[in-house]
């Protein structure tokens, strides 16, 4: 493990950009880039032309490591280049921006009020992969829709056990078992949700660490006692559908809980503006999640 990263990631203040958008979700990224389905006919045009739209991100100087911690890449993004550099390399030794891995290959079908994550058979090639690549840390996602006691064990037990096989290779996990914000229950779900978490940490090994990715809490700072638990290296929160103002307000009212934005972080930016434009927009959103993170 980086030491310099990991004591970037603890203690930084700064959140967490996620470029991770793949498979179902890239057209619809694209689609808000302003890239209409029609501009290309396969595959791999497609992630041709979302990782040229990451590359402008990453590269512009508003992009940078006084205000971002870390960002999160996809596979396909990762196996790429930015200036002839791996993209994990240029984050980090041009921008000083901590790297890491979507490796989760999507949701399984709805049952229990939750969706886990689909099997990951080839996981330990892709985290070998992962080391090779100077990546620090890898992020995995599940979804909770009911506050179903049987169906949130599950979940955590499921991203646990699978971020115990990433630490084993010598990679931090975030485990991000996302509670959907338009649940009816939210708010009983997340006490399930903590519940299980904190039962899953105190099995961890003294030296296992882990990353946690939440969903904005319904009641503030109900995630301050996961923050101080030796093993959290820290709690971000991802925007699950709100708005970039919705999101930076509610964020703002937990303390220590730090952004890790994927569609807040992007909106508004389109492949038509000029590179001022572009730029301009994406300072204006970085400092107001940079505002929101250091509450």
């Amino acid at each position: 493990m980086n030491t310099q990263q990991f004591e970037r990631v603890h203690s930084g203040k700064g959140f967490i950009a996620a470029l991770d958008q793949s498979g179902g979700s890239t057209p619809k990224a694209l689609l808000q880039y302003g890239v209409q389905e029609d501009s290309y006919s396969n595959e791999e045009e497609m992630y041709v032309l979302v990782h040229e739209m990451r590359t402008r991100i990453i590269k512009s100087p508003a992009f940078n490591s006084e205000h971002i911690l870390g960002a999160i890449l996809f596979e396909n993004t990762m196996d790429r280049t930015i200036d002839g550099m791996h993209t994990a390399d240029y984050l980090w030794e041009k921008k000083g921006i901590v790297p890491f891995l979507k490796i989760d290959k999507g949701l399984a079908e709805q049952e229990n009020g939750v969706q886990l994550m689909k099997p990951m058979p080839e996981l330990d090639e892709l985290l070998k992969r992962a080391v090779q690549r100077n990546i620090f840390g890898t992020k995995m996602r599940s979804v909770i829709h009911e506050a179903n006691p049987g169906g949130i064990k599950k979940v955590v037990e499921q991203q646990f056990a699978v971020g115990k096989q990433i630490i084993k290779a010598g990679l931090v996990p975030i485990i991000e078992p996302e509670v959907d914000i338009h649940s009816k229950d939210k708010e009983v779900s997340e006490q399930l949700l903590k519940d299980e978490i904190l039962t899953q940490l105190s099995k961890l090994d003294p030296d296992d660490r882990i990353m946690l990715k939440l969903s904005i809490p319904t009641q503030n700072n109900f995630y301050s006692d996961l923050m101080s638990d030796p093993h959290v290296v820290r709690v971000v929160a991802l925007s699950g559908g709100y708005s970039q103002a919705e999101a930076n307000d509610k964020l703002a009212h937990n303390h220590g809980l730090i952004a890790s934005f994927s569609r807040a972080l992007s909106q508004g930016l389109t492949a038509q503006q000029s590179d001022e434009e572009f730029n301009a927009m994406l300072a204006k959103s970085v400092q107001d999640i940079y505002e929101a993170s250091i509450q």
